[in-house]
């Protein structure tokens, strides 16, 4: 009976699998703590248990973070696999839902929510009441098939072929201008570029190709920043149409710009689609007036 007992207090449970996997994909302690909400020395002590129990080292712990062994590639092999049947479940018990009720996660950028969204969450909220945004602005893709969000709108030139998705339409860009400056003193008048960590590098191309690279007297890492402070008179920023066009402090200096165009795509997981709370949302957005219209501000020069 003793024997029995300990062969079964050695085994793992699922939440040591976790462990093992958020370890590897964070490649810290440190990390994986902060991202499961738990201290580190708890984070510590978890993972040195699940090595005593099973009597061998899982992560090297190297000065560049921790590196599964051999044995903990097994382990976390395993994790992955054990991942992808539990969401693979819940996604299939969550497409059985019926009624437009609960919570949907919809991960965005925070000029999307500024210049799209915030303006037609009220009109949703009152055409389902029961159902909760919990919505998550990130310049970071959220991968859906982990649910790290249920939903995304994303401009994106190549959408994972994985995922369910319509797109919305045609993200315009345009230089524009403090409207507290005249027309003339816009073409000498500072420029307001993006940091050198701007993942998209049109953004820097334009300004080349425009010749604006020596009047940079400021750089800002978003898009929200860039209009911002264009809109405080700092200079003239390369901005999407939707945001900009027609908005108080800020006057459209050239035409939209077609080597700046990037669809906008609404994404979501084929088995959540099925999901009503999900449904919900989806169709609210494809069919949306207020979105369509600010998608094509600025088209007609």
């Amino acid at each position: 009976m003793f024997f029995e007992y300990s062969k079964l207090n050695k085994s793992l449970s699922w939440s040591d699998y976790e462990t093992v996997l958020c370890i590897a994909e964070e490649g810290s302690l440190t990390a994986a703590a902060r991202a499961t909400g738990q201290s580190h020395p708890t984070m510590t002590r978890h993972l040195n248990g699940i090595e005593s129990r099973l009597g061998a080292r899982l992560f090297d712990r190297l000065r560049t973070g921790y590196v599964p062994t051999e044995t903990g590639l097994v382990l976390l092999e395993t994790a992955q696999h054990m991942r992808a049947l539990t969401l693979d479940a819940e996604r299939q018990v969550q497409g059985q839902d019926t009624r437009p009720e609960g919570s949907v996660t919809l991960t965005t950028t925070d000029t999307l929510l500024m210049g799209l969204l915030a303006p037609v969450i009220p009109d949703f909220r009152s055409d389902y009441s029961e159902v909760t945004l919990d919505v998550r602005t990130s310049n970071t893709v959220f991968d859906l098939s982990r649910r790290d969000a249920d939903i995304a709108l994303r401009p994106s030139s190549s959408p994972d072929l994985n995922l369910a998705g319509q797109r919305l339409g045609v993200i315009r860009h345009a230089f524009y201008r403090p409207s507290s400056w005249t027309a003339e003193e816009a073409m000498s008048g500072p420029v307001i570029g993006m940091s050198d960590d701007m993942p998209d590098d049109r953004f820097h191309s334009v300004l080349r190709d425009y010749a604006l690279e020596d009047r940079v007297g400021l750089k800002v890492n978003s898009l929200l920043a860039s209009y911002q402070t264009a809109r405080s008179g700092l200079g003239i920023a390369l901005l999407p149409t939707y945001l900009a066009e027609g908005e108080e402090g800020l006057v459209r200096q050239t035409n939209v710009i077609p080597a700046m165009d990037t669809d906008l795509w609404l994404l979501v997981h084929p088995d959540l689609q099925k999901t009503a709370r999900v449904r919900a949302v989806l169709d609210f957005l494809r069919r949306n007036a207020f979105i369509r219209k600010r998608l094509l501000a600025g088209e007609a020069d």
